[in-house]
């Protein structure tokens, strides 16, 4: 077998990675395009609506789009919408090779480059606050507590999310491997000193506490405390709805049990 010259080999190669990026700019090209695409029409958007562009949030979007497109479909993907580019079309790494097929991470032998390099991120940091915690111990200096990082209302981000952020598919005990560097991490007595980096990878608890002002019971005759909900709103129908504690597991709607309603759709909203 007789090897090719190399640069017949070179030359493929070459050809090889040319095509990879010519695919990998046409994609930032498209993106490009589509955020400009998505800018103009937000700000299309909200001159209708007599809002300030500059301002005008996601939220305020859809809320305009629902109100301008009306909408009974129960699946909410099948309703009208409009979101950004980076939300519509799934997010795709940028070139990793040069033109002589050369990978740009140092870590892409790895096959997950982006998760490794998280995890020796993580451990940097930990390392970090660890020589931080033995100078100060060296000089007798004990750690604040009332600096101590609180992530109370926060958590981890999940795996779904996690594998978005760095357009990686992970494994089960990867994702484990993650939670318990961050873990380790976050249990330092100086993590506040790391609380940007920290930040990237937590997501809010919604507390619902803080959004709805939940009515105090009041006590009926028996003793059993209750709370009445006045004009619950479904399309045109109005309900005043109580329930009661300790209930009896019934359902009473107009003097009827649940069959009052005979479409499956209406029993369980």
């Amino acid at each position: 077998v007789q090897a090719a010259p190399a640069a017949v080999q070179k030359q493929r190669v070459s050809k090889a990675m040319r095509a990879y990026l010519k695919r990998a700019n046409e994609h930032d090209e498209f993106m490009k395009t589509q955020h400009l695409e998505f800018q103009i029409g937000k700000r299309h958007l909200a001159n209708m609506m007599g809002a300030d562009a500059e301002t005008f949030t996601q939220e305020d979007i859809d809320e305009a789009i629902s109100y301008l497109f009306p909408s009974g479909l129960y699946d909410q993907k099948a309703r009208p919408a409009m979101k950004s580019p980076e939300v519509v079309f799934p997010a795709r790494k940028a070139a990793e090779f040069d033109e002589t097929g050369r990978p740009f991470h140092s870590m892409f032998y790895t096959g997950k480059p982006n998760f490794f390099q998280l995890l020796h991120d993580i451990v940097e940091e930990t390392n970090k606050l660890a020589d931080l915690e033995e100078r100060m111990l060296r000089r007798g200096n004990k750690p604040d507590e009332n600096q101590k990082l609180g992530i109370a209302g926060f958590q981890l981000l999940p795996k779904d999310q996690l594998e978005l952020l760095l357009v990686e598919s992970i494994a089960d005990i990867e994702y484990s491997n993650f939670t318990k560097s961050m873990d380790r991490l976050i249990a330092s007595p100086y993590a506040y000193k790391s609380k940007a980096f920290i930040e990237r990878y937590l997501k809010p608890l919604m507390d619902q506490s803080k959004q709805l002002e939940v009515p105090k019971p009041r006590i009926d005759e028996e003793g059993r405390q209750y709370i009445t909900t006045y004009e619950c709103l479904r399309k045109t129908a109005r309900a005043d709805v109580t329930v009661r504690l300790p209930g009896t597991g019934k359902i009473s709607i107009n003097g009827k049990d649940i069959s009052y309603f005979e479409d499956e759709n209406c029993k369980e909203q």
